[in-house]
């Protein structure tokens, strides 16, 4: 639902805000006053085409902000256009694209004008108005379920074959592969070992003249350190005797000489172990350096050398496998094939048993509302091609129209206008509007407030009328008026409107008002308060000149209008907002 709207800098408007309620919001005025600037705003905050000519003239941009309400959360979306043509767009103050706006539309408003590109237009709609108006959402979803069961086994399918198309000489690579890897027998930091002791052998000099000079040192020579150490324990002791802080470094004693005498015998074990051959080295270089050919090869690490080996005997048992893999994954391509078109051809049926009284009642509504004589149908073609079948079934349908009588009935978006465009559009709204109440349609095809805990769904869009009144008046008008209330019902309607039989209908009534001031283009947008809502319906019916008479037949049309209103009371405070056009 749209709360809030402001627009600063915008073709003629320098800076107006306005507030809309829940229900319908009828904006009325002079012709030329800005109201249909206000929905040209929207558009563009939605993700409409930007050009740099809408700024006003004399500044450097556009500003428009918005706040909706949706789920329970409120969605703050704001663009900006600047005089050169370009323009940044945001949402929750988080920088956003045209597109994401664009996607973002869909459930929060509706344009429904004489100039905009309907969705109404897009024959791919036509189904989905179809299914909602029949309430075929549970044969729906079931078909967009087992399209996606039917598309995943087919992809599954397409993977498993792509790999076993060149199978033959794939499991001859592979066998050889492994073959080279198993022969190798690599374990997990090997490389590291060999390297330490490569570097050992490389040194077996160095390193038994070091362990030999050190083993003597401690144990073998005259002055060996283990000996020495001995006297040294006795001093330390007879000083412990005489100062208490010497005592933990003789009771240290005994392990102090262990770790030295494991030291010496380690010293004399690893140089005897040492085998400083010139044919173990070699043995050595030889390993490393097919190891480092496997990382060159498989690696780039001895770990992943031993993950592909892994990876490889799966790859081998896959294709060992593959003729029954594949018998598998074709067998579950025909089920999941079988149930997508089981459901499809149920949904495609229920929409051929509905089309038809949708169509009727269409007419009937389109009646009222000054197109008598219009011929309304629904048309399937062929069932669609398996290639061209989609989460929404296997129909091609698209809605045919005379409006005209002696005219053939041809696609929708060829023959009708701006103002039949919208009255269809409020027709089909009307109809869907009903398929979404539980037991509450009676109350609101009268017009009468339904309340909302009786719709069916959330986050339904708002819905926005440009001149759906153009060329109707009278009896007709009154019913245009009940239809909007009664999708004021169920939706945000936002309506601009010359008729007072309509505004008379409004929930929340806003007026619009431009005068030039010193030079300067001023408007005034103002939400009005009963009494001023009787003299707007009096101008409406008369003109400037207010009479006393117009006064009374604006209240008789307001107190008509509103005597089965089940709303309750309504906060009649006028807000008023002025700024500079």
């Amino acid at each position: 639902m749209l709360r809030f709207l402001r627009i600063q800098h915008l073709a003629v408007i320098d800076s107006v805000e306005v507030e809309f309620e829940a229900g319908l919001n009828v904006l009325t005025g002079e012709t030329g006053a800005g109201k249909s600037i206000l929905v040209e705003a929207v558009g563009l905050l939605l993700g409409g085409r930007a050009s740099g000519d809408l700024v006003r003239t004399g500044e450097q941009s556009a500003l428009i902000e918005a706040i909706f309400e949706t789920g329970g959360e409120e969605l703050l979306i704001r663009r900006e256009i600047t005089a050169q043509g370009r323009s940044r767009a945001f949402i929750n103050d988080g920088l956003a694209t045209a597109g994401a706006l664009k996607d973002l539309s869909s459930r929060l408003i509706e344009l429904h004008g004489q100039h905009e590109h309907q969705t109404l237009l897009d024959p791919s709609t036509h189904l989905s108005v179809l299914d909602t108006f029949g309430a075929l959402e549970p044969l729906a979803a079931p078909v967009a379920a087992a399209f996606e069961a039917w598309r995943v086994s087919e992809d599954e399918l397409a993977r498993v074959r792509s790999a076993a198309k060149d199978r033959d000489a794939r499991l001859e690579l592979i066998t050889f592969q492994l073959g080279e890897l198993d022969r190798a027998a690599a374990k997990p930091g090997e490389d590291d070992e060999l390297a330490a002791l490569r570097q050992v052998l490389a040194s077996a000099e160095r390193v038994e003249r070091l362990c030999a000079e050190s083993f003597a040192s401690l144990y073998e020579r005259d002055d060996a350190i283990l000996a020495g150490l001995g006297q040294v324990w006795r001093r330390v002791a007879e000083l412990a005797t005489l100062d208490p802080r010497f005592q933990p470094y003789l009771d240290a004693r005994d392990g102090i000489k262990s770790q030295l005498e494991d030291l010496a015998m380690f010293l004399r074990h690893y140089a005897d172990s040492i085998e400083a051959s010139p044919a173990r080295l070699q043995q050595i270089e030889e390993r490393l350096a097919l190891l480092e050919r496997l990382k060159r090869k498989y690696g780039p690490s001895l770990a992943d050398v031993i993950a592909r080996r892994e990876s490889l005997r799966r790859d081998r048992s896959d294709l060992e496998t593959g003729d029954e893999r594949i018998a598998q994954l074709e067998a579950a391509r025909v089920t999941a094939r079988t149930a997508y078109l089981t459901a499809a051809q149920a949904l495609s049926a229920a929409r051929r048993r509905v089309a038809g009284r949708f169509a009727g009642e269409l007419e009937q509504l389109l009646g009222e509302l000054a197109m008598a004589q219009t011929r309304f149908e629904v048309r399937f073609g062929e069932p669609l091609a398996e290639e061209a079948w989609s989460a929404r079934g296997i129909d091609a349908g698209e809605f045919f129209v005379s409006p005209n009588p002696g005219e053939e009935l041809r696609p929708l978006a060829r023959i009708v206008s701006g103002g039949e465009l919208s009255r269809i559009m409020l027709a089909i709204k009307t109809l869907t509007f009903r398929a979404r109440l539980n037991g509450a349609g009676t109350d609101a095809e009268r017009g009468e407030r339904v309340p909302a805990e009786r719709v069916r769904g959330e986050g339904a869009p708002g819905l926005i009328f440009d001149e759906v009144d153009s060329g109707i008046g009278g009896r007709v008008a009154d019913v245009v008026g009940r239809k909007l209330r009664a999708l004021g019902s169920a939706f945000q309607v936002l309506c601009i409107t010359h008729l007072p039989q309509i505004a008379a209908y409004a929930d929340t009534h806003v007026h619009i008002e431009k005068r030039v001031e010193k030079g300067r283009t001023t408007t005034t947008v103002r939400r009005l308060d009963d009494a001023e809502r009787v003299d707007e319906l009096a101008r409406m019916l008369g003109g400037e000149a207010i009479s006393d008479g117009l006064r009374r037949s604006a209240r008789e049309m307001l107190l008509g209008k509103n005597t089965k209103d089940t709303k309750g009371t309504k906060d009649t405070k006028a807000r008023s907002w002025r700024g500079n056009i």
